[in-house]
């Protein structure tokens, strides 16, 4: 068996504010829309590759009921090539932001801002590694 598509889906009892949220913020387009899920992607890189991103109504009769909660335990990583410009636009959106970018040891410049469900977003963009890290034998991580 070959894998062929992964992309996490968020449940939510506020689509179109959490549709609206990644759209505006990360560029994200919609691909599908409807009252019980939405499906976002972003345009294709110079590889064909594109993030994906679904949506689904917490609520929805097809999630299971012990599973109709908040989202709790996951963060949502996205690599951008600037995090202080997206820090910038966040913070004209009002958008709440738990950690204002700061270098981290592994070569991330990484900020942490929550969505309209109180889920943790985790934003970075590249930056040089520590020596410290590089001399744990750790690669780069990819961006």
């Amino acid at each position: 068996m070959a894998l062929r598509r992964a992309f996490p889906t968020i449940l939510s009892d506020r689509l179109p504010e959490t549709r609206d949220f990644y759209v505006r913020l990360l560029d994200f387009e919609v691909a599908f829309d409807s009252d019980f899920y939405v499906a976002l992607r972003t345009a294709e890189d110079d590889d064909g590759a594109a993030c994906e991103l679904g949506i689904w109504a917490v609520g929805h009769e097809m999630v299971p009921p012990p599973y109709r909660a908040d989202p709790a335990g996951i963060v949502l990583t996205f690599v951008v090539d600037d995090v202080d410009a997206l820090h910038v636009e966040a913070r004209r959106q009002q958008i709440p932001v738990v950690a204002p970018p700061r270098d981290q040891f592994y070569g991330r410049r990484r900020m942490l801002l929550t969505d309209p469900n109180g889920l943790l977003v985790d934003v970075s963009s590249p930056s040089t590694p520590s020596p410290e890290f590089r001399s744990m034998g750790a690669g780069v991580l990819r961006d």
